[in-house]
């Protein structure tokens, strides 16, 4: 049902690669969401519980307006979402059982878009604000969600952002041909109408302590992701040309942003043989950014087996269908290998001390009454050239580091974490997830900063 530019034309640029859905090419689809019975994907699929059956029947009907208005009672920022979320509402579409599912990312997409381009979304400043402060440190969708949910309520709220600009995940994490920056710009300067003030270029814990913002806020909502990679510790690992994927995305989103001239030293992908080591997203990404900066090949390796094509009998609906799936950037020429584990990384034969090579071998999955574990192919080693490896292996959880006068620990279920007035959302509460779970996160906490403030006041009036 997506509409994607020409491989042959959008591998020559960074711009969007999808093209922005049409109403009349949505309007069957918006009819056969109207044939279910029972809907699941609102509350099985969806994590902000959007309506999905209420907002296509009012886009069927034209009403837009009144799509746009149900939409965002939910979805604070459906222009995010419409873009980078895998639909996980999608997954639990009734329509899935037999067919393919609605497509509710790409309605969400166009409401979303008519919402913007007609006005429908002025920004709001509350009518009263509360004598109520809140620090938000980190401006990923969670800190923006939380930052966005708390104005609303009346409190003000301040951003503080280590990076150049806000966005956080968002902005350096996700290539432009997936999200375009502007997007994100709109957003905070609609933001920053409604009263919310974003503090760039200042890290907490080192520029200002989270202590001294405990001392001058009411509450600390600290969303600042979860960062630490994991790294592939293999003999080799010291040579030059291996770098963390988020680094090397990082790197070219602030030279389209215009925030450094140029690429640091080693990080073009031009002429150069590539090997991506993780079958996530940010692998993918990777993948599209390395053809784009002129890659001659790009090779993405995965250890775990290659999933299937239909759902397995132990992951049925309306679970979240884990099947083998391509991307875009996948499509744009790369070789996917799977049940492929890296072994060593050998230098280049020059003695320069860069990597040229990745030694590789073939495993099996075996499952013997327990969780499956790879075992090693006798005779499946191979050695492929690489002149640049990045490693997209996810991430093992936040680094607090210099935010350790918070009190530290696990946060509780509600987002509280350490002293009083604290508390933690988004991917550093529950680990590496989707941009729209960090949102419904970052609005679960705020709400437990709003409640934790009224009974505060209840207790000093009583």
């Amino acid at each position: 049902m997506s509409e994607y530019r020409p491989v042959a034309e959008r591998v020559k640029d960074f711009n969007p690669v999808e093209i922005a859905p049409g109403a009349l090419a949505l309007e069957p689809e918006l009819k056969r969401c109207q044939d279910c019975g029972v809907p699941f994907c609102h509350a099985m699929g969806c994590p902000l519980y959007n309506v999905i059956p209420e907002i296509n029947v009012e886009a069927l009907n034209g009403r837009y307006e009144s799509a746009f208005a149900r939409l965002v009672e939910t979805a604070p920022f459906p222009e995010f979402t419409a873009r980078v979320c895998p639909a996980l509402c999608e997954g639990a579409c009734v329509q899935g059982l037999n067919e393919a599912p609605v497509p509710a990312r790409l309605v969400e997409w166009l409401v979303s878009e008519k919402g913007f381009a007609e006005g429908w979304l002025a920004p709001y400043v509350p009518p009263r604000r509360l004598d109520f402060s809140v620090a938000v440190v980190g401006s990923g969708p969670a800190g923006l969600a939380a930052a966005f949910y708390l104005n609303r309520a009346g409190a003000r709220v301040r951003v503080w952002e280590k990076d150049a600009k806000p966005g956080g995940f968002l902005r350096y994490g996700i290539p432009d041909f997936k999200l375009d920056k502007g997007v994100i710009d709109r957003r905070i300067k609609l933001m920053e109408a409604e009263g919310v003030i974003f503090d760039a270029n200042v890290a907490v814990g080192e520029d200002v302590s989270a202590r001294l913002l405990g001392k001058r806020h009411d509450a600390v909502i600290l969303a600042v992701g979860s960062r630490v990679k994991r790294d592939l510790p293999l003999p080799g690992r010291d040579l030059t040309g291996i770098f963390f994927a988020t680094d090397y995305l990082s790197a070219q989103n602030r030279v389209i942003g215009g925030e450094i001239d140029a690429l640091p030293p080693g990080l073009s992908a031009k002429g150069q043989e590539v090997i991506v080591v993780g079958g996530g997203d940010t692998g993918s990404d990777c993948v599209g950014t390395a053809f784009r900066q002129g890659a001659r090949r790009v090779t993405q390796l995965e250890i775990l087996p290659k999933p299937p094509r239909e759902r397995a009998p132990d992951n049925p609906w309306p679970q979240w269908p884990r099947i083998a799936r391509s991307s875009t950037s996948h499509e744009e020429g790369c070789e996917r290998r799977f049940s492929v584990e890296s072994l060593e990384f050998s230098p280049r034969e020059d003695a320069s001390g860069a990597v040229g090579a990745l030694k590789i071998r073939e495993v099996a999955w075996v499952s013997e009454g327990g969780r499956p574990r790879p075992v090693p192919v006798p005779g499946s080693e191979a050695v492929l050239p690489a002149q640049k490896i990045l490693l997209a292996l996810g991430f093992t959880g936040p680094d607090f580091g210099t935010l350790a006068p918070t009190g530290g620990g696990r946060p509780d279920k509600e987002g509280r974490f350490g002293p009083p007035g604290f508390y933690v959302a988004g991917d550093a509460a529950t680990g590496p997830s989707l941009v729209v779970k960090a949102i419904a996160d970052g609005l679960r906490v705020a709400r437990t900063v709003l409640k934790d403030r009224a009974e505060l006041a209840l207790r000093a009036s009583a």
